[in-house]
């Protein structure tokens, strides 16, 4: 429950864009900011962490899945050698599909509150970006560099996800503020 501000209210006071319920006690205040957090229950920050966790628990299942991960026998723990590719696009190993399930349970922890979820947006961001530079390096390449397997479709993807978080991670605090 929020916390409540008890105000006298007349006809000349400048208190605004508040709302109030009478009870015994009197006029009880509360700003719109809070009841607007209360009837939506999340911020737009928290949702959209909420919206990459979840697909990053996707992606971590399903790079688990025959069918849906190509050349499954091929799988290795970690390393180029894995040749198994999910949706037979994207180059993945034992530890790229737990780094992806962690990343998953990371950000549904982390949409539990707005800081958490801005926090989890743009440090997600930032580490993929990082593992965008990386892969210019190491995408495709047989070196023991590239630990976690890395093809050029990975990288694009890196590329995009760094963007999308970070922007986001900045942008979403923005929306949530105009429309209290």
């Amino acid at each position: 429950m929020s916390p409540a501000i008890r105000l006298r209210i007349g006809p000349e006071s400048p208190v605004r864009n508040i709302r109030g319920a009478i009870d015994k006690r009197g006029l009880t205040m509360t700003s719109n900011a809070a009841t607007a957090r209360n009837r939506t229950g999340s911020t737009w920050t928290q949702k959209g962490a909420l919206l990459f966790g979840v697909v990053f628990l996707i992606v971590g299942i399903a790079g688990f899945i025959p069918g849906l991960t190509m050349d499954m026998g091929s799988m290795s723990m970690a390393g180029h050698g894995s040749m198994a590719l999910l949706l037979g696009l994207f180059q993945v190993s034992v530890l790229h599909n737990i780094v992806h399930l962690l990343f998953g349970i990371v950000g549904l922890i982390a949409a539990r509150s707005a800081s958490g979820a801005r926090l989890y947006l743009v440090v997600g961001g930032i580490v993929y970006a990082v593992l965008f530079v990386y892969g210019l390096f190491t995408a495709g390449m047989a070196d023991p560099a590239n630990f976690v397997p890395l093809n050029s479709a990975d990288n694009v993807l890196h590329a995009f996800l760094a963007v999308a978080m970070i922007v986001l991670g900045f942008v979403l605090p923005r929306i949530g503020a105009r429309t209290r």
